[in-house]
């Protein structure tokens, strides 16, 4: 039986702050430890990543609906829609970064964690494509109009040693 990972510390910590009413997207949910967290608390979640067998243990877990999607191909899939909350965690795609934020409803909350320059010297993620620059989420967040509620960024111990870069906004 596989081991069971639990939800980031950020998220857990945040993630209360998210109105309840709406739905919250978990983007990129892997294997849907965060997704579970969420559901667990009331809220109704939609689960997306583009692997299949990630998101296919979520199938019948009360509270979350599922949808494989590309996140990075031509055309944005969840164009058009909104989301009380919005978490992602251990992703980026830049590109849609901004198109990302313009779902999160008035009132909703944004819980974002990932890893940051300077990770390299740890592992994977190494590429800077896949790596924020310091301060980057902070300033994304403020130029999108949202309010900071939280930030950290630098090295971690835990889970493992990274580098990581983690906000929690709210759009007014």
């Amino acid at each position: 039986m596989p081991s069971i990972i639990p939800p980031s510390p950020w998220v857990a910590r945040y993630c209360e702050r998210i109105p309840v009413s709406g739905e919250v997207l978990d983007l990129a949910c892997g294997s849907g430890r965060h997704a579970r967290l969420l559901a667990g608390l009331g809220h109704s979640v939609f689960a997306v990543d583009r692997d299949l067998a990630a998101i296919s243990a979520l199938q019948g877990v009360a509270g979350i609906r599922t949808a494989q999607l590309d996140l990075e191909g031509g055309e944005w899939p969840l164009a058009g829609q909104s989301f009380s909350g919005i978490v992602v965690t251990n992703y980026l795609w830049r590109p849609r970064l901004t198109d990302l934020l313009l779902m999160l409803a008035p009132g909703g909350v944004l819980i974002y964690e990932t890893f940051m320059l300077g990770n390299e010297a740890y592992g994977k993620p190494s590429k800077p494509d896949f790596l924020l620059r310091p301060g980057e989420l902070r300033e994304v967040v403020q130029t999108a109009g949202l309010r900071e509620i939280a930030f950290e960024e630098g090295y971690t111990a835990s889970p493992k040693p990274a580098m990581r870069q983690a906000i929690c906004a709210v759009c007014d």
